[in-house]
């Protein structure tokens, strides 16, 4: 991988809800500190001259600063307001970015993603300008049809995880299209723009905490570290 500008948008507006606590989950403590921290680190420690932006709610902001401090937390990221909807707060973070080559987008939630995961998926960005990272289905598939439900073949299905890693110029003009429901993720963004995106392997523990069960799994992978 070339010695390239690169920046980071970590992306956290989870509210707890399916944690069932009135913590929002990115704020969680695992392992002694918050899981946001954990994924903060993550990059910082993969490359400390990449730029990292935090995009929040406005109304978490000041409660994450009092978590720095408590914390004694000093990774140096911006900070940007999120929007009403992920699209918005991506694209409220593209405009702090400074002038990388290649951008990244990752969940806040996604503290275990691998340092092997990001230089691949850089990689891959300077070779096609759009690579995500994703993981085989391993339960079986089916599809909800008007007469029921039929099984698929799970080979032809890919999960799809983050970070998101794009030519900097690329993500910034597809950010400017309008807003879509079918928008899932930063990639079916530039996809709509009409470019393609690149798979590569991602990493089976790079999970998105979302529930309780997520939260031991992390703890315990971080302890078996």
């Amino acid at each position: 991988m070339t010695n390239t500008r690169k920046s980071t948008i970590i992306v956290a507006g989870g509210k707890g809800e399916r944690m069932q606590t009135n913590i929002p989950k990115q704020f969680l403590e695992l392992n002694g500190k918050p899981v946001l921290m954990h994924t903060l680190d993550t990059f910082r420690n993969f490359d400390p001259e990449m730029e990292l932006i935090l995009v929040l709610p406005s109304s978490q902001i000041e409660y994450w600063n009092a978590l720095c401090k408590k914390h004694a937390f000093s990774a140096p990221h911006k900070i940007a307001e999120g929007g009403a909807t992920r699209f918005q707060s991506v694209k409220n973070g593209l405009k702090v970015v400074s002038s990388p080559d290649y951008i990244a987008i990752h969940d806040g939630v996604r503290p275990l993603v691998s340092h092997e995961t990001i230089t691949d998926c850089f990689a891959e960005a300077e070779i096609s300008g759009a690579a995500i990272p994703v993981v085989d289905a391993v339960d079986s598939l089916r599809k909800i049809t008007e007469n029921g439900n039929v099984a698929v073949d799970r080979s032809l299905y890919k999960m799809v995880q983050t970070p998101q890693v794009f030519e900097a110029g690329l993500i910034i003009e597809a950010y400017d299209q309008d807003f879509s429901e079918t928008f899932t993720d930063d990639a079916s963004v530039v996809e709509a723009f009409g470019h393609k995106v690149s798979l590569v392997a991602g990493n089976r523990e790079n999970i998105k905490i979302t529930t309780q069960i997520d939260m031991l799994l992390a703890e315990a992978i971080l302890k078996s570290r």
